[in-house]
């Protein structure tokens, strides 16, 4: 069972720290960058973009993160690992934030610039972008310093696994 605590605790931690990372770099790179782009460059890099996010490492990362932190804090419910018990729960909760954030803020604004269609036969690109791209990025800055303070809970909660009793 001591592997098992370890191990989960140890890939929750890193997908959740992959799934901070991106978020992150949306942050401070990609919407930055974006933002300094014409209207049609921003709808159609971010009509891309969500298209190529939906696949098999992203959903390693951002639902791992979630079931691998519920794993580990299943796995630390014992006596010998409660230590750790407390960092693992506060990070799920604030896991959860991220992914509230995403279904109610982010996945929507998607899917509203999907339902644009093709950026050569938007007659208003301006418009589109407009009821886009400030709440998405306030939406993704919440999501960056959720999962990044998720992420920093996970990892001390390894610390404190790690310990021996004394």
């Amino acid at each position: 069972m001591g592997f098992l605590s370890t191990a989960s605790l140890f890939v929750a931690t890193l997908t959740t720290g992959l799934t901070a990372g991106l978020f992150a770099a949306f942050a401070y790179a990609v919407m930055p960058g974006l933002g300094r782009s014409d209207d049609r460059t921003l709808v159609l890099a971010m009509q891309r973009i969500n298209e190529s996010i939906l696949n098999g490492w992203f959903a390693v990362c951002f639902g791992g993160a979630l079931l691998f932190t519920l794993l580990a804090a299943a796995l630390h419910l014992g006596a010998e690992r409660r230590s750790a018990l407390p960092w693992i729960g506060a990070a799920l909760l604030v896991y959860l934030v991220v992914l509230g954030v995403t279904a109610v803020v982010n996945v929507p604004l998607n899917n509203t610039l999907a339902r644009a269609g093709d950026v050569d036969r938007v007659t208003d690109l301006a418009a589109v972008r407009q009821r886009f791209e400030t709440t998405w990025v306030r939406g993704n800055v919440v999501r960056a310093v959720a999962s990044t303070g998720a992420f920093g809970l996970l990892a001390w909660a390894l610390v404190e696994a790690g310990r021996l009793p004394g």
